[in-house]
């Protein structure tokens, strides 16, 4: 058993085993992380393929001290951004001046009683502006100042973004049969 430090000195080394042994370990994990911004395989193929060479290309800056997986995460967004900004597909994103947020926060209880497939399934409905910046602020724990500049939007485009997620996905779990609250 190759320990991650040593498949990360393998890395380094350009040795081809190595950096097979990182790919086959987080390729899955980072491949589900890819499909929360693309909707194609396509793209997520695309996606991987890119990070992975990135991750490759640029191993001597990751910092022993800090995860190496959250690092080739971090790789994978930034990625899967980049293809989203090079199809145009961020730039209809609209912000909005008059909205409540606490109206559009989707209930816990429905949340609980989602299953992860479903959850994705929702999300892969949203359109990408929305998708994107809730995966970015909810689940990867940006804030949105780091997402505007990720992004290239306002903050206030970025909050527009999630609110308008949140109450699209309220919708549909309230099309499903989700309690409102």
């Amino acid at each position: 058993m190759t320990t991650e430090q040593e498949l990360i000195s393998g890395c380094r080394a350009n040795d081809r085993r190595a950096q097979r042994a990182v790919y086959t370990q987080y390729a899955p994990l980072m491949g589900a992380v890819a499909r929360r911004y693309c909707r194609r395989e396509a793209d997520v193929d695309d996606v991987l393929v890119s990070a992975f060479f990135r991750v490759f290309d640029k191993i001597d800056t990751f910092k022993d001290a800090g995860s190496f997986e959250g690092w080739i995460r971090r790789i994978v967004v930034n990625e899967a951004l980049m293809l989203l900004r090079k199809k145009h597909a961020l730039k209809q994103a609209a912000e909005l001046t008059e909205v409540n947020p606490s109206h559009y926060s989707i209930p816990a209880v429905a949340a609980e009683r989602l299953a992860e497939r479903d959850i994705l399934k929702l999300l892969d409905g949203l359109p990408t502006g929305y998708r994107t910046v809730f995966n970015l602020y909810v689940i990867e724990g940006y804030k949105h100042r780091e997402i505007a500049e990720l992004l290239q939007i306002s903050i206030n485009t970025s909050k527009s973004q999630l609110i308008l997620a949140k109450k699209r996905l309220r919708e549909q779990l309230e099309k499903l049969g989700y309690p409102a609250r």
